[in-house]
């Protein structure tokens, strides 16, 4: 795991025991995710509002805790002001605003709605002459959501080589309405697509950084509560749970323990 990656997973389960909020096992799916797509972007943490800069949508807004910390590693706030998470009047909701912080283009957090938000200012960049790129991440479970398949129908149609969608292929929706074959899926619908680690910050790096001929759809092969064997092997328990003191610690544990 990269060390990045790891330390970014310890202030996460720190913030989610002391704020009793957050969707460890999500966030930690994505991490490499959202690390790797704000190394590529161009972007500056002290001009937000510079008009050259790449975005990045977080559809799979639950995820925001992880994208808090990835927004901090890249100097757009300091990790210690995401302690207030999910709090009266924090800043750092439990679905990030972006009318509240730096970096934040969207406030997602109705599954389906971000990817579309994404194709708009993907199209709207291309109008202005700009060469901005735009990211979006989205999970499989929102993929049941068909606004995401009208997002991807309408970028494809207007041939939209500035939009990259990132497909958290976590494998969450697998008791409930699966989307088999997503690779398979995105192709249908027109987008070139690859598929990759998407626990491999280099692999995922050089995915990003290629020049596209369309839409791409990046089918990123993660682990729901990747880094913690306790995460991995009950996810439905820690879906929406926070971790008490000896939680903590044996999470804290598994996630420095040695790759084996």
């Amino acid at each position: 795991m990269d060390s990045t990656c790891r330390r970014m997973r310890a202030e996460i389960l720190d913030i989610s025991f002391s704020s009793g909020h957050g969707h460890i096992p999500t966030c930690f799916s994505v991490v490499e995710c959202l690390y790797a797509a704000y190394e590529v972007m161009r972007h500056d943490p002290k001009r937000p509002d510079w008009a050259e800069r790449d975005r990045f949508v977080l559809s799979k807004g639950h995820a925001a805790l992880g994208y808090y910390a990835v927004l901090a590693q890249h100097s757009y706030f300091d990790i210690k002001e995401v302690a207030g998470f999910g709090a009266y009047n924090s800043r750092f909701g439990c679905h990030a605003d972006r009318t509240k912080l730096p970096g934040v283009e969207a406030s997602t957090g109705s599954l389906g709605h971000g990817i579309g938000i994404a194709v708009g200012m993907a199209l709207g960049e291309r109008v202005a002459g700009r060469q901005t790129k735009v990211f979006t991440l989205i999970g499989d479970g929102e993929s049941n959501e068909g606004s995401v398949w009208e997002a991807v129908m309408v970028a494809n149609n207007v041939g939209l080589n500035n939009l990259t969608i990132i497909y958290d292929h976590n494998k969450s929706q697998g008791r409930c309405l699966p989307v088999t074959n997503p690779g398979e899926r995105f192709r249908s619908f027109g987008c070139e697509v690859v598929e990759v680690n998407g626990h491999n910050v280099d692999a995922l790096k050089e995915v990003f950084a290629r020049p596209a001929t369309g839409v791409r759809a990046v089918i990123a092969d993660t682990v729901k509560g990747y880094g913690c064997k306790t995460l991995v092997d009950n996810v439905n328990e820690w879906h929406r749970k926070s971790p008490d003191a000896e939680q903590l610690a044996k999470l804290l544990e598994e996630l420095h323990a040695p790759a084996i």
